[in-house]
């Protein structure tokens, strides 16, 4: 399945007020992951929304971008596959 990137998410949103926020604009999800620091363990402020049919990305692409939640205006876009970085010599 593939994902949606939602930036500029508000620190204090979880990831069930993400979910539900997405579905209450018509949207069916799988899962929402807030991304977070692994030492602090605080929201890096971005994140992940699953969905269960691939042909509503671009429908919510279009309904999501630049939406407010809590304040701060959404960026999304289609989620980019993480590639493995080689380490870098100090």
């Amino acid at each position: 399945m593939q994902k949606l990137f939602i930036g500029n998410i508000h620190y204090g949103v979880s990831e069930q007020e993400l979910r539900d926020w997405v579905q209450s604009l018509g949207f069916q999800t799988l899962s929402a992951q807030i991304i977070r620091d692994r030492s602090t363990g605080n929201s890096r402020g971005f994140g992940f929304v699953e969905f269960k049919t691939e042909h509503q990305l671009e429908d919510a692409i279009a309904a999501l971008n630049g939406q407010r939640m809590r304040g701060r205006i959404l960026t999304v876009n289609l989620a980019v596959p993480l590639t493995r970085r080689e380490p870098t010599a100090a």
